[in-house]
């Protein structure tokens, strides 16, 4: 149990804690000022609460956090764990605690509405506080909304006048408005169409918004061949052309086969400070939305987590009937009784979770973007800081430097160093190294070699060194370098490694721990943080190859044209550029090499090429 030099509160809590049952429930920390500052739920609050204060040494910083803030409890026994679900999801939104990961806003996206009116109105909303009625949605998608609304429009007449409109204040002398004359609206203001008539239509449009297609396209197939049979030809051929449009906005919308009925889809990511989940509704066969969102981790939350606690507070604000739910990861917090949980392996349903993957990485993607574009050197500060974190820096990574060998066989070996500085390349900080000491294909000694000449430099003349130098490579060339850095020149430069599998891509990072022991840094390769070192390595091996490139052509053409007095690399090159190669020099004549680079020095070649 904790001391009062961690919490001073800690006699109170104590007896707090021997009074609390080991039932279903919701469990409140206060602060000194009795506000909220964390909800949760548990099967056993008497066991989920007291774990706060034990172990606390080996509790995460943020826990530790909350832990030292917490100065009383308070508890809500419940009958069931589903109840508890649900009394936590209100509990979150009434006082949105500081320690819970919360949604984010969910006024930032619209809704559509059908409004509580005698004549009911869809209405587009951000705030669904303004308006009483049904809501669809929300709709991040605003390309989707504009496709829904259009169709509806087309399929439908309803009437979007704003006025009060009750059903027995019917004025049949209203005239109607412009939108009754140009066919947006059957005047039910004026008493052209019956009440009945018009929440008919208002029925078919709430089934198109719940994604609920078959008995809709089946009335109006049965409408449109009355209208054939009755020669009506030309309501039949309106009706005819509002089917296709309904069809095909569902074509685009079905994914797996009608069969299944109602269910929704949940995915997530998450990295150390934010998680993004996306939520994907299906109503026979057909996706009626997609919706993400980001969450700021408030106390390093798994993601079983944290989908136990957004899964019921979306299930609520989208209003979903559904009673199965697809996730990727087994959710022990949210009972059976609640949603069932179906973690699938092949069929559709995988085919939809592979679908809500794809959109929740792309939404990721999207917000990382926004953020860099908003705040670049914050993003890129948060990145260092990671770095910094996760390799146990003790200096912010501002300069990092990383190291990266070329040769053929050990032919023309060279080794070229890159600069970022504050996460950007720092071109003119880039440095290019000729391998002296070495012979033959040797990268470790090769690497020794120029991490040696670099920082022996640096050291003399008293310049900067990096926070951090990552050499393009595993275990054995982080050793090498090391043995450099630590031994020979006696500095305090942190090493890491980038290491490759067998494609040649970036695998993982690799740092030393406290014991100078080799270890494995986790972050996923979707991770921001993950791109960020890979765009370094790349950035490195492009140099290093450029620069062998170059030495390798210039070599060639020494090796070749420039042994012959009087004949440097330009003229060398102009020949080769010219006709292409040594044989083909030596079969010109005189005249051929004179037009090329003049005759005193198309002498020199073509008696040095015939000699003998």
């Amino acid at each position: 149990m904790l001391s009062s030099s961690i919490n001073r509160n800690i006699e109170q809590i104590k007896l707090k804690l021997k009074t609390i049952p080991e039932t279903p429930g919701v469990y409140q920390h206060l602060d000194a000022s009795g506000k909220v500052i964390y909800v949760g739920k548990a099967r056993n609050l008497q066991r989920r609460v007291s774990s706060y204060f034990t172990n606390y040494d080996e509790k995460s910083a943020k826990i530790k956090m909350l832990v030292r803030n917490i100065a009383d409890i308070r508890v809500t026994v419940v009958a069931t764990e589903v109840d508890a679900l649900l009394l936590e999801n209100n509990l979150i939104k009434q006082y949105q605690p500081r320690y819970n990961s919360l949604l984010k806003d969910d006024k930032t996206y619209p809704y559509l509405c059908l409004t509580d009116e005698d004549y009911p109105r869809l209405v587009l909303t951000r705030d669904r506080s303004r308006l009483r009625g049904q809501f669809f949605g929300p709709y991040p998608n605003g390309r989707i909304l504009r496709e829904l609304q259009e169709i509806i429009r087309s399929l439908f007449c309803y009437r979007t006048c704003s006025k009060p409109l009750r059903y027995d204040n019917i004025d049949t002398g209203t005239r109607p408005c412009i939108k009754h004359q140009i066919g947006l609206c059957k005047a039910p203001c004026a008493a052209l169409e019956s009440r009945e008539q018009y929440l008919a239509t208002i029925e078919n449009i709430r089934r198109i918004l719940k994604g609920d297609f078959g008995d809709i396209l089946d009335g109006m197939k049965r409408q449109m061949f009355d209208y054939a049979d009755q020669l009506q030809f030309e309501e039949a051929e309106r009706m005819k052309q509002r089917i296709r449009l309904l069809e095909e906005y569902q074509s685009r919308s079905t994914v797996v086969n009608t069969t299944i009925a109602d269910l929704d889809v949940y995915c997530i990511e998450s990295d150390d400070r934010h998680a993004w989940v996306n939520i994907m509704r299906v109503k026979k066969g057909s996706i009626i939305y997609s919706y993400s969102t980001e969450i700021k981790k408030q106390l390093d939350e798994s993601d079983a987590e944290i989908l136990a606690t957004v899964i019921p507070a979306l299930h609520e604000q989208t209003e979903s009937t559904a009673r199965e739910m697809v996730v990727p990861i087994q959710i022990d917090e949210i009972p059976d009784d609640y949603m069932r949980q179906t973690i699938p392996t092949k069929g559709d349903r995988k085919k939809l979770l592979e679908l809500s993957e794809r959109n929740i990485k792309a939404y990721r993607h999207q917000c990382a973007h926004q953020r860099m574009l908003v705040n670049p050197e914050a993003a890129m500060s948060g990145l260092l800081e990671r770095i910094q974190r996760e390799l146990h820096l003790p200096q912010l990574p501002v300069n990092i430097e990383c190291f990266d060998n070329s040769n053929i066989q050990g032919a023309f070996p060279v080794a070229a160093m890159v600069r970022f500085t504050n996460g950007k390349p720092n071109r003119s900080e880039y440095r290019k190294f000729n391998i002296k000491t070495v012979e033959g294909p040797d990268d470790y000694a090769s690497m020794a070699e120029v991490i040696y000449r670099r920082y022996k430099r640096l050291s003399d003349e008293g310049k900067e060194l990096p926070q951090l130098l990552i050499v393009d490579g595993g275990r054995g060339q982080m050793e090498v370098a090391r043995d450099v850095i630590a031994n020979q020149l006696r500095l305090g430069i942190p090493i890491a490694g980038l290491a490759k599998d067998d494609k040649h891509h970036t695998s993982e990072l690799l740092c030393y721990d406290g014991n100078d022991e080799i270890r494995t840094v986790q972050i996923k390769p979707s991770d921001q943080l993950f791109h960020l070192l890979e765009r370094i390595q790349n950035e490195v091996h492009r140099f290093a190859i450029t620069f062998h490139k170059d030495k390798r052509s210039k070599g060639t053409i020494k090796t070749s044209l420039t042994d012959i007095p009087g004949i440097g690399p330009k003229t060398a090159q102009d020949l080769l550029l010219k006709f292409g190669s040594l044989k083909q020099i030596k079969l010109q004549t005189l005249d051929d090499l004179t037009q090329a680079v003049g005759a005193a020095k198309a002498r020199i070649v073509y008696e040095r090429m015939h000699e003998g």
